[in-house]
C-alpha cells in the first residue's frame, strides 16, 4: 500500500525544462498564450488518479493542492503554507517559480504577468465556475482574455499518461453506513425540491459514495468511484458510471430508482435539461458543466453541494464504527510505538523503514482496506515540512536525540483514521520540550473545549495557538479538518482553522484537533488525535457541545515540560492516557503492554 517508488520519483526537478518546452510548443499551435495547470480532476476532490496528476508531471511538486500557470517566457506555481518547503525542494524554481497560493494566488499574479491581448487557456473541466469567475476578471484587469480548451494541452504530450481507472464500484452495507440509500436520495431530493429545483447535479465523488451508499477504488487511499449523478426531485437518479465498473451485485443494491448510464451520455443528459431548474454547487462542480446547462436553456441555481453537509454529520452507527476503527488502529500504534522506542536508539532505522512497519501492524488487522494517505514519516529538518513525503532518494536516517513525526491513518469498512504523534529518540533539547508542551496545551485547550450551538470551527482556532503566540510561534496549517466515514480522511464543509468558514460545528461531525510547530531545518512537532462533536453532556443555560477524542495512542511523556502545564491540562493527560491504557491493554501482546504502562504513566 505504501508507495515510495511513485509519481515523485517519475517527475524531477531535471523533468521541468523539457516538460515546458514541449507544452508551450503545444500552446503555441494552438495559438494560446499560456496555460494554467490546477491539481484537480474533472471532480474537485483532493485525491486524484494518476492520469489527472498533470501538474505533478509537469512541475515534479506532488503537493494536495496547487496551480501552476505557464506563460511564454515565465511560469509560475502557487502553493499554500503546508507546502512552501516542500515545492522549492521538488520543482525547478529557476523556470517555476513558487508563489503563495493564499496571499497571491493565480488570478494576482496573472493580473501583474499577462501580456496584453494574451489568450490564457484552460480546461474547463478542471476548474470550478467560481474559479473561473475569478481568475476571468484578474485576465480582463490585465487586457488578456481566458479561452475554454475542447481537449487538455498537457494531455496532448504527456506521452506515456496513464488510462483512466476502472475498479469495481462496490455497495457499502446497511450496518456500516445506518441509512439505507434510499431514504437519503429521498430527503436530499425533497431538499433539492424546497428549494425550487427540478435536479441536483452531483460531482462529488464523496457526495455520490454517501448518496448511494457505494465505494470504489479509483484513486490512491480513498474508497471514490470516479462519477457523476442527476437527482431528480422525485428521488430517482441517472448515475453515469463506467460499465466497466459494474457488476450485477451493485445493479441489485442501486435498485430501479437509479438508473446507470455510460460516462459519455453526462453532457448530452445536461443538454436535455432544457427548461428545468437545475441546482449545482459553484465551489464544487466544473465550469463546463455551468456552460452546458446554460447553452441547454436550463436555469442554474447556485448551491452548496447538499450531501456535503449531510454526510458530515454521522449517524450513531457510523461514529460508533469510527470508535471501533479507531481501537483496532489504537492497537497498531500501539505496536509500533514500542517498536519504535526500541529499535530507533540502535541506530540503522530510516523513515522509510519506520513508515513500512506502522504499516506491517496496521495490515496485522484483517479489517485494514488501505491507508488513508501516504504516511508523513519524517525526521529532523523533513519533520519541519507539514506535508513531507518520504522518498526513497530524500529517505532520512533515524538519528539519536532527534525528533520524528509520524502522520498516517487507515482505511477501515467501519471508519477513517488519522493520528499524528511526534517522539524524540535520546534526549530533547529544552526548546524542543517548550515547543512540544506548548503544541500539548493547545491540543487540550481544543479538546476540553465547551462551545454553543451555532460555533463555527474558526471561532475554536485560536484555543489551540494561544500557548504559541504566547512565545511568538503559529503554524502554517489548519488545526482542523473533517473526517469521513470509510471515505476521504479530508472532508468539508466542517474545518478548524484561520480562514472565516461558515460552517457551524454539529453534532456526529469527526473533525482533527493538530496543533503543531515547525522549525525550518531542524525539526517539527504536531500531536493529532480526532474527535467527534456531541452535545455536551452537562446541561447549562445554552445548548452547548463539546468533543469527544477517538483516537487511542500515547503522547510521548518524554517531550513534556510539566512545569509549563496546569493542573487541569494535567489531569487531562493523565486521564486520556489511563483510557488508553486500559482500552488497549488486553488486546496487545505482552511486551507492548510493558511500554504501555510506561508510556501512560501519571505525570
Amino acid at each position: 500500500m505504501t508507495r515510495f517508488q511513485s509519481f515523485d520519483e517519475i517527475s524531477a526537478p531535471a523533468t521541468c525544462a523539457p516538460r515546458l518546452k514541449l507544452l508551450r510548443e503545444e500552446l503555441s499551435r494552438r495559438g494560446l498564450d499560456g496555460f494554467i495547470v490546477p491539481r484537480a480532476d474533472e471532480h474537485q476532490g483532493e485525491y486524484v488518479p494518476r492520469r489527472a496528476e498533470r501538474l505533478a508531471w509537469l512541475t515534479a511538486f506532488t503537493g494536495s493542492a496547487g496551480i501552476a500557470v505557464v506563460l511564454a517566457d515565465k511560469a509560475a506555481i502557487f502553493v499554500d503554507g503546508r507546502y512552501t518547503l516542500m515545492v522549492r525542494g521538488q520543482t525547478d524554481t529557476a523556470l517555476i517559480e513558487p508563489r503563495d497560493l493564499i496571499a497571491e494566488g493565480p488570478g494576482a499574479w496573472l493580473e501583474k504577468n499577462a501580456p496584453k491581448g494574451a489568450k490564457i487557456g484552460f480546461d474547463p473541466w478542471l476548474h470550478t465556475a467560481a474559479a473561473i469567475d475569478a481568475l476571468g476578471h484578474s485576465v480582463q484587469k490585465a487586457g488578456a482574455t481566458l479561452v475554454a480548451c475542447t481537449t487538455n494541452p498537457v494531455d496532448a504530450v504527456w506521452q506515456d499518461q496513464p488510462g483512466a481507472p476502472t475498479a469495481k464500484a462496490v455497495p457499502h452495507r446497511f450496518n456500516l453506513a445506518g441509512e439505507a440509500a434510499e431514504a437519503k436520495r429521498t430527503r436530499i431530493a425533497e431538499e433539492v425540491k424546497a428549494k425550487g429545483a427540478d435536479a441536483l447535479v452531483l460531482t462529488m465523488p464523496d457526495s455520490l459514495a454517501w448518496l448511494l451508499n457505494i465505494r470504489g477504488d479509483d484513486v490512491p487511499h480513498t474508497p471514490f468511484a470516479l462519477s457523476f449523478a442527476v437527482l431528480h426531485s422525485d428521488g430517482t437518479a441517472d448515475w453515469f458510471l463506467d460499465q466497466r465498473k459494474t457488476s450485477p451485485e451493485l445493479i441489485q443494491h442501486l435498485g430501479n430508482a437509479v438508473r446507470l448510464r455510460q460516462p459519455a451520455d453526462f453532457a448530452p443528459s445536461l443538454a436535455a435539461l432544457t427548461g428545468k431548474t437545475v441546482a449545482v454547487d459553484p465551489g464544487t462542480a466544473a465550469a463546463a458543466i455551468f456552460a452546458a446547462l446554460e447553452t441547454a436553456g436550463a436555469t442554474t441555481l447556485r448551491i452548496a453541494d447538499p450531501c456535503q453537509l449531510a454526510k458530515a454529520c454521522k449517524n450513531s452507527i457510523e461514529v460508533e464504527g469510527m470508535r471501533k476503527a479507531h481501537l483496532r488502529d489504537g492497537i497498531a500504534m500501539a505496536k509500533f510505538l514500542a517498536w519504535f522506542a526500541q529499535e530507533a536508539p540502535k541506530g540503522g532505522l530510516d523513515e522509510i523503514g519506520a513508515a513500512e512497519k506502522l504499516e506491517a501492524f496496521r495490515s496485522a488487522s484483517e479489517h485494514l482496506t488501505d491507508l488513508s494517505f501516504d504516511s508523513i514519516s519524517a525526521t529532523r529538518e523533513h519533520a519541519a515540512i507539514p506535508h513531507y513525503h518520504v522518498t526513497r532518494t530524500s529517505n532520512l536516517p533515524i538519528k539519536l536525540d532527534s525528533i520524528y513525526l509520524i502522520d498516517s491513518g487507515g482505511q477501515y469498512p467501519d471508519g477513517t483514521t488519522d493520528i499524528t504523534r511526534t517522539v524524540i529518540v535520546g534526549t530533547p533539547t529544552n526548546e524542543m520540550k517548550d515547543r512540544f508542551t506548548r503544541v500539548l496545551k493547545g491540543h487540550i485547550a481544543l479538546a476540553t473545549a465547551r462551545f454553543p450551538e451555532g460555533t463555527t470551527g474558526a471561532a475554536l482556532d485560536s484555543f489551540a495557538r494561544r500557548p504559541l503566540w504566547e512565545a511568538g510561534l503559529d503554524y502554517d496549517h489548519g488545526t482542523g479538518h473533517g473526517v469521513g466515514s470509510y471515505l476521504s480522511v479530508h472532508e468539508g464543509p466542517q474545518s478548524i482553522s484561520k480562514r472565516p468558514i461558515l460552517q457551524v460545528l454539529k453534532p456526529g461531525m469527526i473533525i482533527s484537533n493538530e496543533p503543531g510547530y515547525y522549525k525550518a531545518g531542524e525539526y517539527g512537532i504536531r500531536i493529532e488525535n480526532l474527535v467527534v462533536v456531541q452535545d455536551c453532556a452537562e446541561k447549562a443555560e445554552r445548548e452547548m457541545l463539546e468533543f469527544e477524542t477517538i483516537t487511542l495512542a500515547p503522547i510521548d511523556l518524554e517531550l513534556i515540560e510539566p512545569l509549563l502545564l496546569t493542573e487541569a491540562e494535567i489531569n487531562w493527560l493523565n486521564a486520556y492516557h489511563k483510557r488508553v491504557r486500559e482500552s488497549l491493554s488486553r488486546l496487545v501482546d505482552d511486551e507492548t503492554r510493558i511500554w504501555l504502562d510506561q508510556a501512560t504513566r501519571m505525570i
